[in-house]
Formats: C-alpha cells, sequence, structure tokens
C-alpha cells in the first residue's frame, strides 16, 4: 500500500497556526469567565438566559478546533493512508452545527415566551449598609458589558488567522465570538426595556438575535457539508472560488511540451489536493520523470497544493 508522507505547513504559516492555538486558549479561559460572570448575575431575565447558553455554545468550535489540531499532526498511516488532515472539515461541521442548534433554540425559546406573554422582572437588593436598595437591572448590565468586551477583542484577531490559514474552523469561531457580543448587546436592550415596563423587549431582543445567529449557522453547515463533499476549493470568508485550478492551468501551459493541462481539486482541510491531467508533446520520451517534475512545479505554485497527482492523457475532454 502507498501511504501518502506527511505535510507540515511552511514556517511562517507554522507560526500563525501556532499563534491561533493559544489564541483559541485564551478563549476558552475568557469564555469560563464570562459564563460565570453571566450566570451569577442572570435572575429571570429571558435574553440573560439565551446570553448564558450562548456563551456556554461559544466552548465547542475553539474545543474542536484544537482537538482538531492535534488529530491533524498524526502520520498517515495503513488505516488512513492519505492523513488525517480532514479532521478540521469534521471539526468545522462540528462548529457549524453548534451555531445553527443555538440559533434554532434561541429562536423557538424567545417565540415561547412571546406567545406565553411571560413578564420577567428584575427585583432589587440591599447591598451592605447602603441606604437605597439596587436594581438587579445594572448588576446585569455590567455583567454583560463585561461578556462584550472579549469576544469583540478575539473574534477581530482571529479573523484574519482565518483567512491567512484557509481555516474554516477558525472563522466559524471568530463568526461565533460575534454572535456572542450581538447577543450580549440584545440582552442589555432587553434588561432596559424590562425596566421601562416593556415586558417584550427580553424576548424581542433575543428573538431579533436568533435570526442573525440562525443565518450564520445555515450558511456554515452548508459551507461544511459542500467541504466534505468534495466542493472545489473556495475561500474561507465567502464561497468564492480559490481559482488554484487557473493557476495551476496557466503556468503549466507555459512548459513548452505541454500541450494542454486542467485540474481537478477538493479541500483536505489546510491542503488542497487532486488530479492534474495533461497533454504531453508526442516527442516526450522519459514520461515517468516528467510527470514527477510537473507534480513538485504545481505544487510550488501555492502552499495549500500538496500530494498532487499528474495524469497523461491524450486529450483532455471538458
Amino acid at each position: 500500500m502507498k501511504i501518502r508522507q506527511g505535510y507540515e505547513l511552511p514556517a511562517d504559516k507554522e507560526k500563525l497556526l501556532h499563534k491561533t492555538i493559544r489564541l483559541e486558549w485564551i478563549s476558552i479561559f475568557f469564555s469560563l469567565t464570562i459564563v460565570v460572570t453571566v450566570y451569577l448575575a442572570m435572575g429571570s431575565s429571558q435574553a440573560m438566559k439565551m446570553a448564558l447558553l450562548e456563551d456556554l455554545l461559544a466552548f465547542v468550535p475553539p474545543a474542536v478546533f484544537l482537538l482538531a489540531m492535534r488529530v491533524r499532526k498524526r502520520s498517515p498511516d495503513e488505516g488512513h493512508p492519505y492523513g488525517y488532515s480532514r479532521a478540521i472539515l469534521l471539526a468545522f461541521l462540528a462548529a457549524s452545527v453548534a451555531i445553527l442548534m443555538f440559533g434554532l433554540f434561541m429562536l423557538f425559546d424567545s417565540a415561547s415566551s412571546l406567545i406565553k406573554r411571560e413578564h420577567p422582572t428584575i427585583g432589587h437588593f440591599q447591598l451592605f449598609d447602603w441606604q437605597y436598595p439596587i436594581w438587579s437591572g445594572w448588576v446585569m448590565i455590567l455583567a454583560l458589558t463585561y461578556a462584550m468586551v472579549p469576544p469583540v477583542i478575539l473574534g477581530r484577531m482571529k479573523m484574519p488567522l482565518a483567512k491567512e490559514l484557509h481555516e474554516s474552523t477558525l472563522y466559524a469561531d471568530a463568526d461565533m465570538n460575534k454572535a456572542d457580543w450581538m447577543t450580549s448587546a440584545a440582552a442589555i436592550l432587553g434588561v432596559i426595556g424590562i425596566g421601562l415596563g416593556f415586558w417584550w423587549a427580553d424576548s424581542v431582543a433575543a428573538a431579533i438575535i436568533s435570526l442573525d445567529v440562525l443565518k450564520d449557522g445555515v450558511t456554515h453547515v452548508r459551507k461544511a457539508m459542500l467541504n466534505l463533499m468534495d466542493q472545489r476549493p473556495t475561500e474561507t470568508i465567502g464561497n468564492k472560488p480559490l481559482g488554484l485550478e487557473d493557476k495551476i492551468a496557466d503556468a503549466l501551459l507555459r512548459e513548452p511540451d505541454i500541450l494542454d493541462a486542467c485540474s481537478r481539486l477538493r479541500e483536505e482541510g489546510h491542503i488542497v489536493g487532486g488530479e492534474i491531467f495533461v497533454v504531453l508533446a508526442p516527442d516526450q520520451t522519459n514520461v515517468a520523470r516528467r510527470v514527477q517534475e510537473i507534480a513538485e512545479q504545481a505544487c510550488t505554485l501555492d502552499w495549500r497544493l500538496y500530494d498532487l497527482i499528474v495524469m497523461p492523457v491524450e486529450k483532455i475532454e471538458r
């Protein structure tokens, strides 16, 4: 059995990956502090409960990313001759499903509260010997304000790294951070609405933010499933093709002994693999050596290209 050689990222990308891993551990730490803070200040607010659940789900993307990074490092073996690079795609699917499920639950729960016309109340408490009672809503707002700050900063740091590393799971995590701070902002509006006497403000705020989370979840799940079904390589942010097929064809067609060329590529996590079909000149003598040279040349065109198979054919049917 032919087993693929293990893949290593270029030195600059490996450095970025180590930075990303540290960032994900930092995300887990801050998520833990946010969950504790929001739980202690939650009270009976619907939006606060949604914020807490969303903060709990925020553990999923960084956790599955870190797990996938460990699995990815395993060397190919007889059981997995292509290696474990696709573990990243599974992590992306898990993170995407977490976002989708949260959006669905959030929409259902907030809609149920509106239909039942639940009237949440926010009471007061006495702090030490302070003569005036303190409205609990102020504590909730302080907790939610803290819950907004780390996700905003971490999300902005992760987004460019996701693009540089071609890392969809990291992009989904950054999107989850966006949902984090938006949920906290909506919860603040809901708490203020309750204080002003608008009983429905709490649930409406949660319902509005759930629609945005739901949209992101559907988009990510669709992209994850297409990647697992060997969709052509696309950009991490959006669904625009990377154009690697054209890049390979343009480079190879400059060679005098290559009459025609095209490729068929698929994503395998960080790397992109597939086949290249070439029509060689009739006077080509050592085809086997030339095919190996073409494969090595194509892999130098982009850091994501790896273990490309070159197939010489008589004619390319498009």
